[in-house]
């Protein structure tokens, strides 16, 4: 099975997709919760939906810009953790890792 989706850099970073989508899904969460909070506290569906709806339009864009800023700061990870770049491998070793690919269903 291949993944479509491109989830990770080159450098190790989370994609801008990955961010997005990970933002998508936390807010659909949070409208939830603020629906039913909203409607507790209005007792009306209008008012609840108008609310629901700008806040979390808003929070997806927020969260996507915090997402993106704190994959950039270092801080709390792992110092000197690196994958080998294809150039830096044998060709034999990189022979290995495409045959290992292949068994997973990767690559065909």
């Amino acid at each position: 099975m291949s993944n479509t989706l491109p989830l990770n850099n080159q450098n190790g970073t989370e994609s801008t997709t990955r961010s997005f989508v990970k933002a998508v899904s936390w807010r659909l969460v949070a409208f939830v919760i603020l629906g039913v909070i909203s409607y507790l506290f209005t007792g009306s569906w209008k008012e609840t939906t108008l609310i629901t709806l700008a806040y979390n339009i808003v929070q997806i864009f927020v969260y996507f810009a915090h997402e993106r800023v704190w994959d950039r700061i270092r801080w709390g990870r792992p110092d000197g953790v690196e994958l080998p770049h294809a150039d830096e491998l044998e060709p034999a070793e990189a022979e290995m890792i495409r045959e290992h690919l292949r068994e997973l269903g990767y690559i065909e």
